[in-house]
């Protein structure tokens, strides 16, 4: 008879809820990467639009105009994208953290499950070797002295 342990139902939603932090982990990373990347993009175009400028200044004030609002636009993003990726940082962390608890969780499952696996290992062992003592010791008792 193999073993069985009580709580298995328990260590596989466990393991589910670490499966599945850990993919919430993964995701709140891919955020975080792209708003990294959108940021960085950002600050490329504002320094693009800042050469732009100093190299060709605006000849009317349609032209200065535009230009103005275009880098207005760009601060705007950059601030935006700053505060996303600040929300991507918390989400990750958090994310993080949810991971760290439910890996705790299933590992002190786990870690019950191997103790009681080894405990019942023992017993079975102790079981047979009693069976064994009965068996010899009634061989002995039949056997003729002699």
């Amino acid at each position: 008879m193999p073993f069985h342990f009580p709580m298995q139902k328990i260590l596989d939603y466990r393991q589910q809820l670490e499966e599945e932090a850990k993919i919430k982990l993964s995701q709140a990373q891919t955020r975080v990467h792209e708003a990294e990347v959108r940021l960085e993009e950002l600050r490329t175009l504002i320094i693009q639009a800042e050469q732009k400028a100093r190299e060709k200044p605006a000849l009317n004030a349609a032209e200065f105009w535009i230009a103005e609002q275009y880098m207005r636009g760009l601060k705007e993003d950059l601030a935006n994208s700053e505060m996303q990726l600040k929300l991507a940082y918390s989400v990750r962390d958090e994310a993080q953290k949810v991971l760290t608890l439910r890996a705790i969780d299933k590992n002190m499952l786990v870690k019950l499950k191997e103790r009681q696996t080894l405990a019942w290992n023992h017993a079975e062992k102790l079981k047979e070797q009693h069976f064994n003592d009965e068996i010899a010791t009634i061989r002995y008792q039949k056997s003729p002295v002699g």
